[in-house]
């Protein structure tokens, strides 16, 4: 007897609808399985078995294939456990075959048929609604992941006899027996707007450094702070989050598809609804940065998404780890090729670091600084000038004096910043509406010619600038994205002298 039973499997963050084949016939006793299988899916074959044994039901000595079609895809993962089980469980007539019509299966066995939660279940049911497909049974550990997505129907089952129940009753009953999830992801995103976030009025001082964080999170450019240590580099970019404008819907799902694959969502926060905010060690492996590794999982850079991934402590990173960084901030996305297929993973992310100016970080101070030339040459060194090139904006934080560290008055509070960050996306929304970008730093050179056209003064500025300056092609166009952030935040339709050159003074770092 032969039963197809849909279920998925991913590639990347992107998911697959895989028809899960399962034929019983007579023969010689065996359990084989085929079909692109890694080491976990092969084991699925001794869990399933025990779980049904365990569950009042032995499996006759009959010859069992299953095939996970289509072939040529890779399967990884534990999620194939309960197709297969109800696979087996309909060729031994305990139910309808019309009754798996529709119907995506998801869940990994334990040995004592309980159902247990499983990696990547928001996209795969994304893909399986997009495909038109009714509804989907997964374990309770995942219910409020997978009711998140609309147009499709979400169960969650405890144990394999509440599935097989399932698909034994009536029709009628199918609600009473496994109740569908309630989509709120509205009511998780409102939840998110009543989140505190740390305030920057706690910051005091560094009012060149609080300016460049307003325009970085307005046109989401990569911003580098330097300066002596406990200057409040690290404070400032930590509360980067709080200023960025809030996720749209289409954002917060793309984000979470990302952390249900690297397993990091859970049953009371089922999707991300917050900017992520990534900061790795200096000693985080090359794998764990950029993602890959044996069993493929997105790095911080894609965890990163959409939000900042903060690099404290720059240059203590290795070069040739952050040299891994190149591609993916130009490209907005990490390939990962491996000889059972590629892999990619998003990484639209806003870079922030923070480093000290010398390796005892008093550089240019030379009556504290301890640093000889040589040494102060091999600490720069371990940035790449293509690297250097790649971020927006360079700010040099300096030490807080006690005047302003007693000052009683209050900076502008994060609430503030935020309201005029968000106005100045809301331009950006408008002027980019229904194309490819959101942000003006995510501007391709056709875009900068088109919306940072400069006249008169401003072209004689910016020529000036290229010229005397020796400006590389893509640093003039950042410092065009820069500026028109700048007048943005001004409400500015047309870029201004005064943009281009404020946007040039965060351009250069000190040597």
């Amino acid at each position: 007897m032969f039963r197809s039973v849909l279920t998925g499997c991913l590639s990347g963050v992107d998911a697959n609808i895989i028809h899960t084949e399962v034929d019983v016939s007579t023969g010689l006793p065996g359990f084989s399985m085929v079909g692109s299988l890694s080491n976990e899916v092969k084991e699925a074959k001794e869990r399933v078995q025990v779980a049904l044994k365990n569950t009042d039901f032995d499996l006759p000595p009959n010859k069992i294939t299953i095939n996970l079609s289509p072939a040529d895809i890779r399967k990884d993962g534990t999620c194939f456990d309960l197709p297969i089980a109800v696979g087996l469980l309909g060729c031994f007539g305990l139910f309808e075959e019309d009754r798996l019509r529709g119907t995506v299966f998801l869940g990994e066995l334990g040995l004592n048929g309980e159902l247990k939660a499983v990696n990547g279940v928001l996209p795969i049911v994304k893909a399986a609604a997009k495909l038109g497909v009714e509804e989907c049974i997964v374990p309770n550990g995942n219910l409020a992941e997978g009711s998140v997505i609309p147009g499709i129907t979400v169960r969650g089952a405890e144990h394999i006899k509440q599935v097989l129940k399932f698909l034994q009753e009536d029709e009628e009953r199918k609600d009473e027996l496994l109740p569908p999830g309630k989509c709120r992801l509205e009511e998780y995103l409102q939840k998110a707007e009543q989140e505190c976030f740390l305030d920057f009025a706690e910051v005091k001082g560094q009012k060149l450094a609080k300016r460049a964080a307003e325009i970085a999170a307005a046109g989401f450019h990569n911003l580098a702070l330097s300066g002596p240590p406990g200057a409040g580099k690290s404070m400032i970019a930590k509360r980067i989050p709080g200023i960025l404008p809030k996720l749209s819907v289409r954002e917060s799902l793309d984000v979470s598809a990302i952390y249900s694959v690297a397993g990091l969502l859970s049953e009371d926060m089922p999707i991300v609804t917050t900017r992520p905010f990534q900061s790795p060690h200096h000693t985080i492996s090359g794998a764990a940065l950029v993602g890959g590794g044996g069993k493929v999982r997105p790095g911080a850079i894609s965890l990163a998404h959409k939000g900042v991934l903060f690099l404290d402590e720059l240059t203590e990173f290795p070069r040739s780890i952050l040299e891994n960084l190149r591609q993916p901030m130009e490209d907005k996305k990490v390939n990962i090729v491996r000889v059972h297929g590629s892999y990619v993973f998003p990484s639209d992310f806003m870079l922030v670091c923070a480093m000290n100016p010398s390796k005892c970080g008093f550089y240019p101070d030379m009556n504290k600084c301890t640093c000889t030339e040589a040494e102060l040459h091999r600490y720069r060194g371990k940035l790449s000038g293509p690297l250097i090139d790649r971020i927006d904006m360079h700010v040099e934080t300096q030490r807080v004096d006690l005047s302003s560290l007693s000052d009683a008055e209050v900076g502008e509070s994060t609430a503030v910043i935020r309201e005029r960050v968000s106005a100045a996306r809301e331009l950006q929304e408008k002027r980019f509406g229904g194309q490819h970008i959101q942000f003006n730093s995510q501007m391709e050179v056709q875009d900068i010619e088109k919306y940072c056209r400069l006249e008169g003064k401003e072209k004689k500025l910016m020529e000036l600038a290229y010229n005397s300056l020796e400006l590389s092609a893509r640093t003039y166009h950042r410092v065009l994205k820069v500026a028109r952030t700048i007048a943005d935040l001004e409400g500015e339709e047309r870029i201004l002298e005064r943009h281009i050159s404020e946007a040039l003074a965060y351009r250069f770092m000190r040597g």
